[in-house]
């Protein structure tokens, strides 16, 4: 086998790999004569078949399973002599010629083919030690934890009929009837009978429950009602439509009690106890806001130490995914780049910015945490996968074996795990410094604070591209 480097452009490479025909015999001779000793054929006895009757008959897929073999013998060659990383699979190229590859197959010719990688940069890790960030923690201020018990005491409020004739109001709650039509047509999913509506609540179609303000029990009212544009049922988004509601019951919701009671509606001993269990639980999101904070900020400092060449390959399929959302964000909303004061042009360089973003963080937080040796347990992957697989009630089971059964969908529950641990390894190297904050300044967007990042021209463009960046910050090592 001769292998012969090609082309060396930046991060791509090209090698000519050359099997001679005496080479190709060999190979397959020796393929044969292990399938002698295994061959059953009708007229020979065990391992007694000649190899040129099983030339004859097998010749073909043994040749092909040689030449598949030498194609990842020379794979894993050129990898190892040239000490290479590579960002993808190599691509392989045969001839066009068919006489060529026939004669190969035969081993009567030689085969050459090009092998074609995309190789990941060499990395330099910096040194972080110079940089120094500020963590925001915020206190769980008491009007929070009134507020959600408020809605929890609302949310288990019992709700008592109303007099025969008394007129729905807001936070009132009915029970309704209804048929749904498109163009005169009932519909799937559009038939209902003693549904609650809460009025004000805004739990159905925008429009649906304004219509029904100061009806009556026995009431029957048309209400004419356009499904959102991104309606998940996808037959009826955008589509105007029409239900027949009758109002089956009026009911006044009851007095809000905020006592002892309502925490044992939760398995709590006491309302303290409650009021406990509600702060804890907003301190840790609090903490998890700030940790996304300090990340952000890391992973910026990080971002200004690096600057190498990406492989072309991985940023295309980043931007591809980024943009595949601005342009599904676009289309949600009805909105053309025109009209978010831009082009699609700038749009395109702007979100290509953050695909390279992304792809830059994901090969240093890869490096990084190689030489680092930050390992990850068996065991935190059970624990990812376990709730992983809560996610989806009734699914546990299914989901468990999908992620065990692919090792590409394992790694995304591994992706995630490893990147915190070099995350806390490199804030273990810096300088980090508590900044106390309001609960407004700790859940405010990183685009309101005057980031850095380059900001786009459009309010949508500005949302989708948060999301974006924030998905950079959590890049996949």
């Amino acid at each position: 086998m001769n292998v012969t480097e090609t082309l060396s452009q930046g991060l791509k490479r090209e090698f000519q790999v050359v099997l001679n025909a005496t080479d190709l015999k060999s190979r397959l001779d020796g393929e044969l004569q292990n399938l002698q000793g295994k061959a059953k054929i009708n007229g020979f006895r065990p391992g007694k078949v000649p190899v040129g009757h099983l030339r004859r008959l097998y010749g073909r897929s043994v040749m092909a399973d040689v030449v598949q073999n030498a194609v990842n013998e020379a794979n894993q060659k050129i990898v190892t002599d040239n000490g290479l990383k590579l960002a993808f699979e190599p691509q392989i190229k045969f001839p066009e010629n068919k006489d060529e590859i026939e004669a190969a197959m035969e081993a009567k010719g030689d085969l050459a083919f090009t092998v074609a990688l995309e190789v990941l940069p060499k990395i330099e890790v910096a040194d972080v030690s110079d940089v120094s960030l500020e963590k925001p923690v915020a206190d769980v201020p008491e009007a929070d934890v009134d507020a959600a018990l408020e809605r929890m005491a609302s949310q288990n409020r019992a709700f008592e009929s109303k007099k025969d004739g008394a007129k729905a109001a807001k936070g009132d709650r009915l029970l309704i009837s209804f048929v749904g039509t498109l163009e005169g047509k009932p519909f799937d999913g559009g038939t209902g009978s003693e549904i609650p509506l809460e009025l004000g609540a805004g739990q159905f179609i925008p429009g649906f429950e304004e219509q029904l303000e100061g009806v009556k029990k026995g009431e029957q009212r048309t209400v004419s009602v356009t499904f959102p544009e991104n309606y998940t049922a996808t037959h009826l988004a955008g589509k105007p439509a029409e239900f027949a509601v009758t109002v089956d019951d009026v009911q006044a919701p009851g007095e809000l009690k905020i006592d002892d009671e309502l925490a044992k509606g939760f398995g709590m001993e006491s309302l303290d106890a409650l009021k406990t269990a509600i702060r804890e639980q907003i301190g840790r999101e609090f903490g998890e806001q700030s940790r996304r904070k300090i990340k952000k900020a890391l992973l910026d400092a990080l971002d200004g130490k690096y600057s190498f060449e990406l492989p072309p390959t991985l940023v295309e399929q980043e931007f591809a995914a980024v943009w595949s959302q601005v342009e599904a964000d676009m289309k949600n909303a009805n909105k053309t780049f025109a009209d978010e004061n831009t082009t699609e042009d700038e749009a395109r360089a702007e979100y290509r910015k953050i695909a390279e973003r992304r792809v830059r963080l994901g090969l240093v937080l890869a490096e990084i945490g190689e030489q680092a040796k930050v390992q990850i347990s068996d065991d935190e992957v059970t624990q990812a996968l376990i709730a992983r697989a809560r996610q989806f009630p009734g699914q546990e089971k299914e989901v468990w074996e999908f992620y065990r059964k692919n090792p590409q969908a394992l790694a995304e529950i591994r992706a995630p795990i490893f990147e915190e641990k070099v995350v806390d390894h490199l804030l273990g190297q810096v300088k980090v410094s508590d900044k106390s904050v309001s609960r407004e300044a700790l859940f405010a967007d990183d685009e309101d604070e005057g980031a850095a990042e380059a900001k786009p021209k459009a309010a949508k463009a500005k949302k989708t591209k948060k999301a974006a960046t924030d998905a950079a910050d959590e890049a996949s090592a």
